[in-house]
């Protein structure tokens, strides 16, 4: 495919059903993340619109990235994919810098500016999208070679990986893993090496689970949770407890009992238990019908995109959100263990939010030149 010149004007307006869809989803989320936190941060922090105006300002910061990103002609970020990789690995490494990164627990995922706080792993999903989509649409590529192709971007996120896992955060490390998947895949890597990898991978990931002890026991609370109801289990029951009583219609937007301390940090990572709490089946589905529409228009995107690092790049972006909702969803209703991957546009977030809305940008962008 001929690659669109850097001069020509733009022919179309770009996906608004991407751009509305990901104002109603963040929209949707101010109003939950308030509903869930208000009660608790009034009496924890003695200010109930904490996490309202926490979550109002990134999604003014992200929409501005997004409308930002959206600007900016998509092949631009090819030449800027080598800068993307370095900074991603200052910041990774900046981590564990003493006075910059910020430790919470056992924890060291955020470094801090002034009080202002970033996760570098959030970046790390972005760069590697556009790094993997840049050198996987060279046309010196062939991707029955797999050590001059899928290794690459493979080793690179392996890395990065690394790093993550040190901070520790397996879920994220996954996710970038999973990302990284989706693109080779859709470069059309053969399956004979797609099978081999699979097959490589597995017991690496089932190292992973089981060679903690924190990862083991929540792999034997989602088999399990009542053998453990205080302890690795309570988080799964108590969103079980969360979604069961809202029924088709829900309890009603801010009655929610469950965020009353029985489900920590309800704002969070399960904020999707509260949803189907106060809104029911009905908004739980309303949600999920959201990221679905997402996907589509973003999968649209990529098979209509121009050129392969436009497809490539539509490609990891969707699959980024995708897979995370997807993982966030499965966790509160059960399906998996728990990860600490939070819903995206709806969870109280910063830096999330704010990189998943400048890639939702990228991709705008890109729905700009389609084929008709």
């Amino acid at each position: 495919m001929k690659r669109i010149s850097a001069e020509r004007e733009l022919r179309k307006q770009p996906d608004f059903t991407i751009f509305f869809t990901v104002l109603i989803l963040a929209g949707f989320g101010l109003v939950m993340v308030f509903s869930a936190s208000y009660i608790p941060s009034l009496e924890t922090r003695g200010d109930a619109f904490f996490f309202l105006r926490r979550q109002a300002f990134w999604i003014i910061l992200g929409l501005l990235g997004m409308i930002f990103t959206a600007g900016i002609n998509y092949w631009k970020w090819r030449k800027l994919a080598p800068l993307l990789l370095i900074l991603n690995f200052l910041l990774l490494l900046m981590v564990f810098i003493p006075g910059v990164g910020i430790e919470v627990g056992e924890a060291r995922r955020w470094i801090g500016f002034g009080g202002f706080q970033i996760q570098p792993a959030e970046f790390t999903k972005l760069a590697m999208i556009v790094f993997s989509a840049a050198f996987l649409s060279k046309k010196s590529i062939r991707m029955d070679n797999f050590w001059n192709s899928s290794f690459i971007p493979l080793a690179v996120m392996g890395l990065s990986f690394l790093f993550i896992l040190k901070q520790p955060d397996l879920g994220t490390g996954l996710v970038v893993a999973a990302v990284v998947g989706v693109i080779i895949f859709a470069a059309g890597i053969p399956y004979k090496q797609l099978f081999f990898l699979f097959i490589t991978c597995l017991p690496m990931v089932l190292y992973l689970a089981l060679g903690a002890e924190y990862r083991m026991k929540r792999i034997f609370s989602f088999l399990d949770p009542w053998a453990d109801p205080l302890g690795t289990g309570y988080h799964i029951i108590q969103s079980l407890y969360a979604l069961g009583p809202g029924g088709l219609f829900g309890v009603g937007l801010g009655r929610s009992r469950q965020k009353l301390y029985y489900l920590p940090e309800p704002q969070n990572d399960f904020i999707f238990a509260i949803i189907g709490e106060e809104l029911g089946f009905l908004g739980a589905v309303t949600i999920m019908l959201l990221f679905f529409i997402l996907f589509w228009r973003g999968f649209k995107t990529s098979l209509m995109a121009p050129d392969t690092f436009g497809s490539l790049l539509a490609a990891g972006v969707t699959g980024m959100v995708t897979i995370q909702a997807l993982i966030n969803i499965g966790v509160v209703t059960g399906s998996i263990p728990i990860t600490g991957i939070n819903l995206p546009f709806i969870s109280a977030g910063g830096s999330s939010l704010f990189f998943t809305m400048c890639g939702i940008g990228i991709l705008l962008n890109i729905s700009r030149y389609i084929r008709s």
